[in-house]
């Protein structure tokens, strides 16, 4: 992977002015404009700096970054958190490098394990860190409006919204409320892992993931054009809370079963 240069590894002895230099001469040197995906007037052309121009990079840069950051966090080494420097930058907007489908899961927390400051991820979360029509939308802003070249969709161990959905299949349990409802929507990953060696909780975890990233690499007509023209990535990862560490998954590890 390479190593990138962007404000995790900056010393924090740096004179503030040369800091802001740096940012007005990297923003001089972008086009800040939405990628051609539609042609509605809401995504037209903006020419201003974007508040964040370290946060501008490819998708594979932007991939190595994100896991870099969860190495300094699964270490012990993350970035003492300061929000006054950024503050004022991010009055006028936003250009986040990452979105993360996460689940809701309070262990689980994008920016303290990718050791990240506010305006770097665009976070979504729901129980299960799933697909609906809502979600779809919101990483088609991220990727579409915000310009974001990466996505992930991060579960992990041990979630309870798997579990139910094994509980509900296996037992036929019947969840109150509306909680039934998100069981069900994880229903296909825990068939596809039914039959799979190993552990069966494990790979419905796993499984998740997998589909969840396969779908959005084929989602119609704004995610599978930015993915066709590699102005986005999609990838998925198995949060560990033992360890603090983020498995990258990918759809080939395991052949995908719709059921």
């Amino acid at each position: 992977m390479c190593k990138l240069s962007d404000k995790r590894n900056e010393k924090p002895e740096q004179d503030p002015d040369k800091r802001r230099f740096l940012k007005l001469a990297a923003a001089s040197a972008f086009a800040w404009g939405v990628a051609g995906t539609t042609g509605r007037t809401a995504f037209a052309a903006d020419t201003k700096a974007p508040p964040i121009p370290e946060n501008i990079m490819t998708p594979d840069e932007a991939l190595d970054r994100l896991m870099e950051g969860n190495e300094r966090y699964a270490t012990g080494r993350s970035t003492p958190l300061d929000f006054s420097e950024e503050r004022a930058a991010l009055v006028s907007g936003q250009n986040p490098y990452a979105c993360i489908l996460s689940c809701s899961d309070s262990r689980v927390s994008p920016e303290f394990c990718f050791d990240e400051q506010r305006g770097d991820l665009f976070v979504a979360r729901v129980a299960g860190n799933y697909l609906t029509t809502d979600f779809v939308a919101t990483l088609e802003y991220a990727a579409a409006v915000l310009h974001t070249p990466l996505i992930m969709v991060l579960g992990h161990e041990s979630c309870g919204a798997v579990k139910a959905a094994i509980d509900a299949l296996d037992k036929n349990e019947q969840f109150p409320g509306h909680i039934q409802t998100l069981a069900s929507a994880l229903l296909p990953a825990v068939r596809a892992a039914k039959d799979m060696p190993g552990d069966r909780y494990n790979n419905a975890i796993k499984m998740n993931v997998i589909r969840n990233v396969d779908k959005l690499k084929k989602q119609p007509p704004i995610l599978s054009k930015l993915v066709a023209a590699k102005k986005l990535l999609v990838v998925g990862g198995v949060y560990s809370l033992k360890t603090g560490r983020v498995d990258l998954k990918f759809p080939q590890e395991f052949t995908l079963k719709q059921r």
